[in-house]
């Protein structure tokens, strides 16, 4: 896990708009298209605003969620309907590009993330999973001291317990994060600085789930000044 330090928030998010940017315009070039999968949370959402104007062949890129709340699918709370008001809406991605983890339309949650299992693997390679973390370390919808971050052999669970609301939602499996070509997790704010801290030391993935989170090709620790305080230097 390579450690990158921005001067501060707004540096974290425009640099990053622009290292994913760049990374776009080389999958697309090299291999035709790209696919990514996004996440939510103020960050995250302000990544993808970031990018609405930038030069990107939208109709080459595959969007989908590295996790998602089970609600309603045109409830404010999903990520996916952020996603669109900050970045699909405004670009010219083809509809059937974007492709959404279930919504709650009554199905039971189990089989909601059979069908979210399904998906993933039909989209074949995940060139990209962005992810946030939060103050205790989670990534996606893995929370530490749950059973989440231990499951295998599938690429998508559902979580019933989430300590943030709502609690019901659908998440990767670390082993459908780390299947992924590259990973970066983009991470904010004071709040963050410890769970930051927790994963530079070598804490595993039951007390800290970020620590699990690997890219086949590249895994990048993308930090505001803030989130970065209590690092040492030469462990960035």
């Amino acid at each position: 896990m390579s450690v990158i330090v921005h001067a501060d928030r707004a540096a974290l998010v425009a640099q990053t708009a622009d290292r994913l940017t760049a990374l776009l315009q080389e999958l697309v070039k090299a291999q035709g298209s790209a696919t990514v999968a996004v996440t939510g949370g103020s960050v995250g959402t302000a990544l993808l605003e970031a990018l609405a104007d930038r030069d990107i062949d939208w109709q080459r890129v595959v969007i989908t969620w590295s996790d998602e709340r089970y609600v309603a699918a045109d409830s404010p709370d999903r990520n996916a309907v952020q996603a669109r008001e900050a970045l699909l809406d405004r670009v010219p991605i083809p509809a059937a590009n974007v492709r959404e983890l279930p919504a709650d339309d009554g199905t039971p949650l189990d089989d909601a993330a059979a069908a979210g299992t399904g998906l993933l693997r039909a989209l074949g390679r995940v060139d990209l999973t962005l992810l946030g973390m939060g103050p205790d370390a989670h990534i996606a919808s893995l929370f530490p001291g749950l059973p989440g971050v231990h499951e295998s052999g599938i690429a998508v669970i559902g979580v019933t317990d989430s300590p943030k609301p709502p609690p019901t939602r659908l998440s990767f499996t670390v082993d459908a994060v780390n299947a992924s070509d590259r990973v970066w997790l983009v991470v904010a704010g004071a709040d963050k600085a410890e769970a930051v801290a927790l994963v530079r030391s070598g804490a595993g993935p039951a007390e800290a789930p970020a620590s699990a989170a690997a890219g086949r090709v590249e895994t990048l620790l993308l930090l505001d000044d803030e989130a970065a305080a209590l690092l040492e230097e030469d462990g960035r």
